[in-house]
């Protein structure tokens, strides 16, 4: 989504555009054509609706991306690629036959996997909020996978389904 600065900016590039080709118009015309591009009624309702631009200064974060130990990459790719159904986003080793640091993703959901010894300790636990935690659940028992069947229990802040991989580390799915 585009922010309201961005919006703006693109108005003044077709404004000056336009008069290059010596069509003049106003400012005021461009900021309306921008919002009719950006599928607003008018520049004011898309004034309301696009996001404000944070400050420059203002300090934002990004969404965080666990890190989980690993020892095993055969296993690791079994219970991740396979069981789970995530997909490789990048593999690195400083060198062959060093370890294995990965990143694997899936449906917005991003976790690296290290095997580098300071990198992370086994035995972490993380919180995942999803939708759909039924269609997981069930999909997971299709594999049939022989270390883990997980089941869903209602907790008071929401359905809770708990996979653990090889390493002992733990992924709670939540549905609130």
């Amino acid at each position: 989504m585009f922010s309201v600065e961005q919006a703006k900016q693109m108005a003044a590039k077709l404004k000056a555009s336009l008069e290059l080709r010596e069509h003049k118009i106003s400012y005021s015309a461009a900021l309306e054509m921008v919002s009719h591009q950006l599928g607003f009624r008018d520049w004011n309702t898309a004034a309301a609706m696009l996001r404000p631009q944070p400050p420059e200064s203002q300090i934002q974060f990004s969404k965080p991306i666990p890190i989980l130990r690993i020892f095993d990459i055969r296993k690791a790719q079994e219970f991740y690629l396979e069981f789970l159904s995530f997909h490789v986003e990048f593999e690195h080793r400083f060198e062959p036959h060093l370890p294995l640091y990965m990143g694997i993703v899936r449906d917005g959901l991003q976790l690296h996997l290290s095997e580098h010894h300071g990198d992370a300790s086994p035995g972490a636990t993380i919180f995942i909020p999803m939708k759909n935690i039924e269609l997981l659940r069930n999909e997971l028992h299709d594999k049939h996978y022989g270390y883990g069947r997980p089941e869903i229990f209602k907790q008071d802040w929401g359905d809770v389904m708990e996979v653990h991989d090889p390493f002992g580390n733990r992924l709670r799915f939540c549905q609130s």
